[in-house]
């Protein structure tokens, strides 16, 4: 199978980052060093390589090196299945962030076309017992790393949903102001639920033909309330009928931005949010890595993995089979760890980074092997 993973990545003035550089291969990439040196900020870095905010879902302006806060600059060689990518990603002085593949201006959402990217890190681990919101973002990643058009799909009804909510809390009761709002909601709406669907049905379908150390999640769709409607004829029907409750709310309360992600633990019939803290790891690390199979599958290429700290979460039963299945499956996964100890089980099967801290600069050195 044809490869994606980064062959050069440099940073310029990027989080703790004056300057680094990188010359790498396709194999797993193993970061090791001491807490607040800059491993997590590396693979933001990389996160950036797919269309949205990334791993910290930070502004542009958050990234810029402090005290110098001028810009920063994000450029890597993407080996992309059968081509090679230049990629540039930077923002000025707090300014939008800006791409570029192969010289030329490009979207975000084009970086999507070119790669994928996957991550797994420490503020995820409270997904099961936390809010909603947080699974819709968890789901709607795993949706766009399959139809990178989905991020659209969702920013266009978050902007209806806003101007709607807008004439909602106005008490605006002309039925005439929410026609044109409540069709795009119901198109796009209509769009997010089926790619929701689809991306579900690839990662059970991923979880059930694959033997694996890490235990299999049932999933299914839920809403907070009610019934998502099928289609956008009928998601634009309950809109209207909606509307005099939602305007007492002030709020718009029926659509996929009501959406919930339910897991159980299938082995044990166990909800995920009532499993074991140690459990709940397991089934984020099986989802990833799901996630991960059906993309080598649709994509053509296994994506590149971001698993920020999970060596210390697994015992080292886990820890080797988490490697195992990573270097079967082919992925370049950039991984953090505070010592070179927790990486010993992947040996030359990886090549390992250390980062170092000194006077405040962080240092990048790709260690021989």
């Amino acid at each position: 199978m044809p490869g994606l993973y980064l062959s050069e990545l440099a940073l310029s003035h990027f989080r703790s980052h004056k300057a680094a550089r990188l010359v790498l291969d396709a194999r797993p990439v193993a970061i090791h060093g001491p807490n607040g040196a800059g491993k997590t900020n590396l693979i933001e870095a990389v996160s950036l390589l797919s269309p949205g905010r990334g791993l910290r879902r930070a502004a542009a302006q958050e990234m810029a090196r402090r005290p110098e806060a001028l810009g920063w600059k994000i450029s890597g060689v993407l080996q992309s299945r059968h081509c090679v990518h230049e990629v540039a990603i930077w923002s000025g002085d707090g300014a939008a962030r800006q791409v570029r593949i192969d010289d030329k201006a490009a979207s975000q959402l084009a970086l999507g076309r070119i790669a994928r990217v996957l991550w797994l890190v420490p503020m995820m681990d409270r997904l099961w017992i936390e809010g909603a919101d947080g699974r819709r973002r968890f789901l709607d990643r795993m949706t766009m790393s399959f139809l990178p058009a989905h991020a659209d799909a969702v920013l266009a009804y978050e902007k209806a949903m806003r101007e709607r909510n807008r004439l909602l809390k106005d008490q605006v009761r002309d039925a005439h102001w929410y026609l044109a709002l409540e069709r795009q909601m119901a198109e796009s709406g209509a769009d997010i639920h089926a790619n929701r669907q689809r991306a579900l049905a690839l990662i059970t379908g991923a979880q059930m033909q694959a033997e694996t150390a890490f235990p299999t999640a049932e999933l299914e769709l839920t809403q907070t309330e009610g019934a998502m409607p099928e289609g956008a004829h009928d998601l634009r029907e309950v809109l209207a009928e909606s509307r005099f409750r939602d305007l007492a709310a002030g709020r718009t309360l029926v659509g996929p931005h009501r959406a919930d992600l339910y897991a159980v633990y299938a082995a044990k019939g166990v909800p995920a949010a009532d499993c074991s803290t140690g459990e709940q790891k397991a089934l984020l690390v099986s989802l990833i890595l799901a996630n991960a199979r059906a993309l080598a599958r649709d994509f053509g290429a296994p994506p590149i993995l971001l698993l920020d700290e999970v060596a210390a979460h697994l015992d080292a039963t886990r820890r080797a089979a988490l490697y195992d299945e990573i270097c079967a499956l082919g992925a370049q996964a950039w991984m953090t760890g505070t010592g070179p100890e927790l990486f010993a089980e992947l040996g030359a099967r990886a090549q390992h980074v250390k980062v170092t801290e000194s006077g405040g600069l962080s240092r990048v050195i790709k260690e021989n092997e």
